[in-house]
């Protein structure tokens, strides 16, 4: 499949260079990364830039300021199927999520509608330097997700997915609100609610190398509430 890699950058210019270079070592015949910066004050767009004057596979998408993680995919989902995607996939630019894992989750595309690397099946797992207080509220947070929405998945809130051309096309894109991790818990919820099938792939989901965390109590608290807004927003979907 041709798969573009989507990566939201806010003040990545010390990881990019870096990601670039790990995607582009594997072993995928055609693999393209669209980068999606909210005008990064560090540079990272006009970085991006260069890497792409440099590497047709490369595109950037610039936007005015800091809009939102939710916004970022979604403008990030609708460029790559206009620019032919058969696959899409979503992940950090932080390594937070292992690169290499995109061979594993594209594989397991070709039985499934969507395939997304979990921490919390059998073989995947955090990394040991976070803090009791984080596990605790990650563990918190997917539970609580699970049981309003009543998902069958295990890890709600990863941002590490793989999708199908067709699958993208059937999401109601327009209609997703949510601007910060919820977004992940809205668009698995949507895939339940149509009906697709995912498959879940272990991965370890270590703490960023480099660069600062964008965690913050607002986004955690906007997911809490957009969790209850979704269950009203959906009721009589699809």
């Amino acid at each position: 499949m041709q798969l573009t890699v989507v990566t939201p950058t806010f003040n990545e210019a010390e990881n990019l260079p870096k990601l670039v270079s790990a995607l582009f070592a594997l072993p995928i015949p055609s693999l393209n990364l669209l980068v999606v910066d909210d005008n990064s004050p560090d540079g990272t767009g006009e970085l991006a830039d260069q890497m792409a004057e440099q590497d047709e596979r490369i595109t950037v998408l610039h936007r005015p300021g800091k809009l939102g993680l939710g916004t970022a995919y979604v403008g990030g989902f609708q460029q790559a199927l206009r620019m032919g995607a058969e696959a899409v996939a979503q992940m950090d630019a932080d390594f937070s999520h292992p690169p290499e894992k995109l061979v594993d989750l594209l594989d397991a595309l070709r039985g499934y509608d969507m395939a997304m690397g979990s921490r919390y099946v059998p073989g995947g797992a955090v990394d040991v330097r976070w803090p009791f207080w984080r596990k605790g509220l990650s563990t918190f947070g997917n539970l609580y997700a699970r049981t309003l929405l009543d998902l069958p998945v295990r890890d709600a809130t990863g941002g590490f997915r793989v999708w199908r051309r067709e699958t993208l096309l059937k999401m109601p894109l327009g209609r997703v609100r949510s601007n910060g991790y919820a977004f992940q818990v809205e668009m698995v919820y949507l895939v339940h609610l149509l009906g697709c099938s995912f498959t879940e792939i272990p991965i370890y989901f270590a703490d960023r190398r480099w660069g600062r965390s964008k965690m913050s109590f607002q986004i955690q608290a906007e997911a809490a509430v957009r969790v209850w807004q979704m269950r009203l927003e959906y009721r009589n979907f699809p």
